[in-house]
């Protein structure tokens, strides 16, 4: 008979104080119920690993809504959020919480289908779970406390930084597991064990029958990643990434543009917003295109793949070394923000880049003095005339002729005599 494994120290020692006094009570509050608690998925492999992890995700052999209702009671703040059709809810207080879902089985109709699921006990929970290093589980009931769950050898692929899928059919039944376990095995520096690996590459072409939705989902996972090229590169390796489009390339050019974006956007990480059109940065109008419509991008997302594709054709325009800032101004005005920091950071002209610089960091603030009032005041009659007025102020004051509002008053005065 194995020996219990009690991780109580391990919990008390890595999580806030309040996360553990809440699990504690949550337990408690079960076991009056005659239901069984534990702690589940990706906390337990961290507390395993020493690595920091607050995303609570608890299990219940027993109704997880009426369970929720109950602890949101005894805590007496925060709010819930419940899911009825698939039995879960989500606890929210005081800037913590909680996820919480009944046990539960899984049966899929068929590859890429969404499973079709049941109560069941806490061993067929896990074992519906994608790798046996997030198929572990602790005991939060009174008596058992802290007492480790593993029944897959999940403990003994982290001793061997191994990623294993638990059945043979795991890729077949949900493809997306393919992703994860690329992302998990370079966010932990570990390997994909051999029959696993086999297996991949095997289903590999099963990804083409999970929805845009699912895979956009994935793809952001991977975007939040601390170094998410690192999955791509391994997913072109293993001809993953050509399965989201085959014009990708997850190779060191992506690497070093991604460095990039961290090093402008630190000390925050990059959003989804800047690493993604520098990953679709090669793609044709048509290919971005095709990309959009697949992962389903949300309408300001896709504009920003957009811009970034159209900005990307006036670069050999803002290549050139004699422009004057009005004319990049122009150039450059109108698209979105990321996608011009996106073609600051991946365009192959120096000057270009040099040019979109000095846009963002100097000439999309540059904005004339005078107002269209102010025109009026000067006897300009209202209509179309003050409009072009000030788009020639607004150029005068970009490429320096005029630097102050009395300036920018003699140079109207000036075409106002000239017009006379």
């Amino acid at each position: 008979m194995s020996k219990t494994i009690n991780l109580a120290s391990k919990i008390e020692k890595q999580l806030p104080a309040e996360l553990v006094n809440f699990m504690q009570a949550a337990g408690e509050v079960a076991a009056a119920q005659g239901q069984k608690l534990y702690l589940v998925g990706g906390v337990v492999r961290d507390l395993l690993l020493g690595r920091t992890n607050l995303d609570l995700d608890l299990v219940v052999e027993g109704n997880a809504i009426a369970l929720a209702r109950q602890l949101i009671t005894k805590i007496n703040r925060g709010k819930i959020t419940t899911h009825p059709r698939f039995n879960t809810a989500k606890l929210q207080w005081d800037g913590w919480s909680a996820d919480l879902a009944t046990a539960r089985s899984e049966t899929y109709a068929k590859p890429g289908a969404l499973p079709s699921v049941e109560p069941s006990s806490i061993d067929k929970d896990l074992f519906r779970r994608d790798f046996t290093i997030n198929a572990m589980a602790i005991r939060l009931t009174p008596g058992h406390y802290g007492e480790l769950i593993e029944l897959y050898g999940g403990r003994d692929d982290l001793e061997h930084r191994l990623i294993r899928i638990l059945h043979e059919k795991s890729f077949t039944d949900d493809a997306t597991r393919i992703w994860r376990g690329l992302r998990y095995e370079q966010r932990l520096s570990f390997q994909l064990e051999p029959d696993t690996l086999k297996l991949l590459k095997r289903d590999t072409p099963r990804l083409d029958t999970i929805s845009g939705d699912r895979t956009r989902y994935e793809l952001e996972c991977i975007l939040q990643e601390e170094l998410p090229e690192k999955v791509f590169l391994r997913a072109e390796e293993l001809g993953v990434l050509a399965r989201l489009h085959l014009s990708l390339r997850g190779n060191g050019w992506l690497a070093e543009k991604f460095k990039q974006a961290r090093q402008l956007s630190s000390p925050n990480p990059p959003p989804a917003e800047l690493y993604l059109p520098i990953l679709a940065y090669h793609l044709t109008i048509e290919e971005n295109e095709r990309l959009i419509s697949y992962l389903r991008l949300p309408k300001a997302l896709a504009q920003i793949l957009r811009d970034s594709i159209s900005l990307k054709a006036s670069l050999g325009s803002l290549a050139d070394p004699e422009l004057t800032p009005s004319r990049i101004y122009y150039l450059i005005h109108g698209y979105s923000p990321p996608a011009i920091t996106a073609n600051s950071i991946a365009g192959d002209s120096p000057v270009a880049r040099r040019h979109i610089q000095l846009f963002l960091d100097k000439l999309r603030y540059v904005k004339p003095t005078l107002t269209g009032n102010d025109l009026k005041r000067m006897g300009i009659a209202p209509g179309p005339r003050i409009k072009e007025i000030l788009r020639q102020l607004h150029e005068a004051r970009l490429d320096g002729k005029v630097t102050s509002k009395k300036e920018e008053m003699g140079l109207v005065e000036g075409w106002l005599g000239k017009s006379n």
